[in-house]
């Protein structure tokens, strides 16, 4: 996971080299929310040949039920969280992530958003989901300073750079509330089936308010190579790397799984240097080496569930 995001910092950026921010993230959402949908009807499928008489005996590997099983009938209430996980966590998540990233550098980006398992730490211990050690918050704020050498030492006021740091930092908060939201529809439903009609809820808003972005694109004229990045984007950095999320979520809990993404920048930042030459100062090396401090604080402290004893 922390690879796929890593690097899709740097695949995004060089997508927009050619195309309008929005308009690809609109297209991207598209082919994702195709792919949840395709799989989750090709489990149910493979499920229904295998009970009928003349289908293939044994039941489906229980682990691969469990990622990809589709929910055989989802509430009304479900219906209504999973258009709010949707529009928190696919409409405005996307929104500001690819305002963001569009605004500023692929290290100030990835480094705001190493700041989600600090805000997932706090919301889940408020909300009283989890129980946060004194190492645990320790190592978040170790990370948190990583995070102010790079963002937040000779920041300009007004600047596009700082619009986009903000945007960023929206972007944090509504994947800590989407990552949370997520963890009562687990209980009864897969992680592939909560992100996938969260998403398809999600696209069903977004792609029509970027439609006039969309139509505004010469299609014809984007290089093939950029429609590849597009693509590979669409299916690892949304689907592949969003189920990872939702299965360690639900397994490690939200806080625990959270403190893998601050590997996160330490890919980014390594593949922007290789591939879109953004400088890599002394100051970007002392804030990504307290980054993974603080990761190691915060995975050995083992934050525990509330309802654990």
């Amino acid at each position: 996971m922390a690879v796929i995001w890593g690097t899709n910092f740097t695949v995004v950026k060089t997508a927009f080299r050619d195309l309008d921010p929005q308009a690809f993230n609109a297209l991207r959402m598209i082919i994702a929310s195709a792919a949840f949908l395709g799989v989750m009807g090709g489990i149910r499928l493979a499920r229904r040949v295998r009970a009928t008489p003349g289908g293939r005996r044994g039941a489906l590997p229980a682990h691969i039920v469990s990622i990809f099983q589709t929910p055989a009938r989802v509430t009304p209430g479900e219906w209504v969280r999973l258009a709010g996980l949707g529009l928190v966590g696919h409409v405005a998540y996307q929104y500001f992530f690819i305002g963001g990233l569009a605004r500023s550098t692929v290290a100030n980006s990835s480094l705001i958003l190493a700041s989600t398992p600090v805000v997932i730490a706090c919301a889940g211990a408020i909300a009283g989901h989890e129980r946060v050690g004194r190492l645990h918050w320790f190592g978040a704020a170790v990370s948190a300073f990583g995070i102010y050498l790079v963002v937040g030492s000779d920041v300009a006021l007004g600047s596009q750079a700082l619009a986009g740091d903000v945007m960023t930092f929206a972007a944090v908060c509504c994947w800590a509330a989407y990552s949370l939201g997520g963890r009562t529809l687990m209980a009864r439903h897969s992680p592939v089936a909560v992100t996938g009609l969260s998403m398809a809820l999600g696209t069903i808003v977004y792609v029509p308010l970027m439609w006039p972005r969309v139509v505004l694109t010469d299609w014809a004229a984007v290089p093939p190579g950029t429609l590849v990045l597009l693509v590979y984007s669409a299916l690892f950095a949304l689907c592949v790397a969003y189920t990872i999320w939702y299965v360690a979520v639900r397994q490690i809990g939200s806080a625990r799984t959270a403190v893998y993404s601050n590997l996160v920048p330490i890919v980014a930042m390594t593949a922007a240097v290789v591939f879109l030459d953004e400088p890599l100062d002394a100051r970007r090396v002392l804030g990504a080496a307290a980054v993974l401090s603080g990761v190691a604080l915060t995975r050995a402290s083992g934050p525990r569930s509330a309802v654990e004893g």
